[in-house]
């Protein structure tokens, strides 16, 4: 990516009052337990704004960060989402926050400040009905058609059409509310699909097989600032643990440049947005999901112009860098998963990556996320233990959105269409 020119220097954030006097401006993250959310802090702090973080677990990966002046636990949204966003709403108040960026699935229940917050606070999130017809496996699908963009043929599991996609192909089954692959179950030709569960509406889709390929884009009115094209090079169920970035050359990286291009000009869309494809044998891309969020792929981006693409309305394209590296990892999760594989024909292969590739989490200017992780983490390691899944499949279940009508809030079965 191209430097950043001297003549444009980042913007700086402008002093707010708040009831301790007059501070830097303060940026306000929803989430702290994740790596990608000390990436985003650490930026934010790097540009000069005073950051502070908000999430339900009591200890998490940013709460042992300098870069963070203060930490709140809340309530999590899916215990009591009015309680969750009027204890945000608090806080905003209190610390004088003019700007919220949501990280992960929290970003669905986020979006229901829109109309809370005063007219000096930006939320950066798009509105609720958009996010949740993208967040939704079925509508995301929908919404591919009417922008002319490829993805896989889809029905719901009750549709008639299920029946002739599974007579026809290989087919995959999963929740329409879902993340890191939870539910996911992969079937061939005219195997039986499960039984349907009105609670937990699933999707049958027709199964590609291919190359699975990520995007993490950061995206401005309908103008993507910088997308990353990456895959897993080590996994932790379907959730990769260590990515590698494409370099744009590669077709795939080309085509996929253009798929997302397409789709966020179409809608317009202002935030982080992410998307699943696979790559065909014929070397074509098809969109599978889309997580409107931040995903892994953040951590390519250089942490001077992470928090810049989001707050500074007249950069450049060719003004955000990528890191030098092209191989990352999370340190622990990674060497569990190599431990795993220790007397499997996988372990030399993934030992090398491991051994190749930089930890996200470390930095000598902000060593303790990293040496405090098994701690800050426990929560995480407990659902783990008691849910028998993977981290990625239990680190979002009190913050993720899986029902259609989320408590004290209005119904949204079906967003509207665009």
């Amino acid at each position: 990516m191209g430097a950043i020119h001297a003549a444009t220097p980042p913007p700086q954030p402008s002093p707010v009052s708040t009831a301790a006097g007059v501070s830097r401006a303060t940026v306000l993250i929803t989430l702290g337990r994740l790596p990608k959310c000390l990436d985003i802090a650490r930026s934010f702090h790097k540009l000069g704004w005073r950051v502070i973080v908000a999430e339900p677990f009591a200890w998490h990966l940013t709460r042992t960060s300098n870069v963070v002046a203060k930490t709140f636990q809340l309530t999590a949204p899916n215990t009591n989402r009015e309680k969750y966003l009027t204890e945000l709403t608090d806080i905003i108040q209190q610390e004088g926050v003019t700007l919220v960026v949501p990280v992960s699935e929290e970003i669905l229940h986020l979006s229901f400040l829109r109309d809370r917050l005063p007219a000096h606070v930006r939320l950066y999130a798009m509105p609720s009905a958009l996010l949740l017809r993208l967040h939704n496996k079925r509508t995301f699908i929908d919404v591919c058609r009417e922008i002319g963009v490829s993805a896989p043929e889809t029905a719901l599991l009750t549709d008639e059409h299920a029946l002739a996609i599974t007579a026809e192909s290989d087919f995959i089954t999963k929740p329409i509310f879902s993340c890191s692959g939870r539910g996911v179950t992969f079937h061939p030709r005219s195997d039986k699909l499960p039984v349907a569960d009105p609670a937990a509406p699933m999707i049958v889709q027709r199964w590609i097989k291919g190359n699975v390929v990520s995007t993490f884009s950061v995206v401005h009115e309908g103008t993507a600032l910088t997308t990353v094209v990456y895959r897993g090079a080590v996994m932790s169920g379907s959730v990769s643990v260590a990515f590698e970035r494409l370099v744009e050359s590669q077709p795939a990286n080309v085509a996929i440049q253009q798929w997302v291009n397409q789709f966020v000009k179409a809608l317009n869309f202002t935030g982080f947005i992410s998307f699943d494809f696979v790559e065909d044998a014929e070397g074509r891309v098809h969109a599978i999901e889309c997580n409107p969020r931040a995903t892994s792929g953040a951590h390519f981006v250089r942490p001077d112009d992470l928090a810049r693409a989001v707050v500074d309305h007249a950069i450049r394209a060719d003004e955000i860098r990528f890191r030098d590296e092209t191989l990352l990892q999370q340190f622990y999760p990674c060497l569990t998963e190599v431990q795993k594989a220790m007397f499997t024909s996988r372990f030399l292969p993934m030992l090398k990556k491991f051994i190749d590739a930089r930890d996200v989490t470390w930095s000598w200017r902000d060593p303790l996320p990293f040496w405090t992780m098994t701690f800050t983490a426990s929560q995480i390691i407990w659902l783990s233990i008691k849910h028998k899944a993977t981290f990625g499949e239990v680190a979002t279940l009190d913050v993720g959105w899986y029902k259609d009508a989320p408590t004290g809030l209005p119904s949204q079965n079906l967003p509207p269409r665009i």
